[in-house]
């Protein structure tokens, strides 16, 4: 059964707010975060009323709000390494490095262009978006086997660069 009227949803979100928001607060400490966490999984839940029933409402805002608090703590991560790749860099004064630095980014991007668009894309999605070959055989609608080969492919690539520098 969903939720017929749009009174009833309102009901269901006063009723709810505050526990999802404690229940995020109690994981990140930071109330305005919570709440935004919070706010963001009720659009959702809003979004799928037609899908959610009435009786799994409930479970569909707390594992929702879970899933946004973890994407934040992942996002939040990335930026952390970046943020902290640009330090390393600027903290590195040594010429020759930089030089050699620049010279390999340049042979590593041209033996990544080089790759059949096939295996590119299974390499990228694998090491750079950290997908498993699962994830990206479902989303490219592929078998898992598919992408174990483009990934020796590209794999096999990738070993002829390290043999030329």
């Amino acid at each position: 059964m969903t939720f017929y009227s749009e009174n009833e949803f309102k009901k269901f979100y006063l009723d709810s707010f505050k526990g999802v928001r404690t229940f995020i607060f109690a994981k990140c400490n930071d109330l305005s975060l919570a709440e935004d966490i919070a706010q963001e999984a009720f659009v959702r839940l809003w979004d799928n009323l037609k899908k959610v029933e009435r009786e799994k409402a409930r479970s569909f805002v707390f594992t929702v709000s879970n899933n946004l608090f973890l994407d934040h703590v992942r996002h939040e991560k990335v930026k952390y390494t970046y943020n902290s790749g640009l330090i390393s860099q600027q903290e590195i004064k040594d010429p020759q490095y930089l030089i050699e630095m620049d010279e390999f980014r340049k042979k590593l991007d041209a033996t990544i262009q080089s790759m059949p668009e096939i295996s590119r894309e299974v390499f990228l999605l694998n090491r750079i978006e950290k997908m498993t070959y699962n994830q990206i055989a479902e989303s490219l609608g592929l078998s898992v086997k598919a992408i174990e080969k483009r990934m020796q492919k590209a794999l096999e690539i990738m070993a002829k660069l390290k043999l030329k520098t």
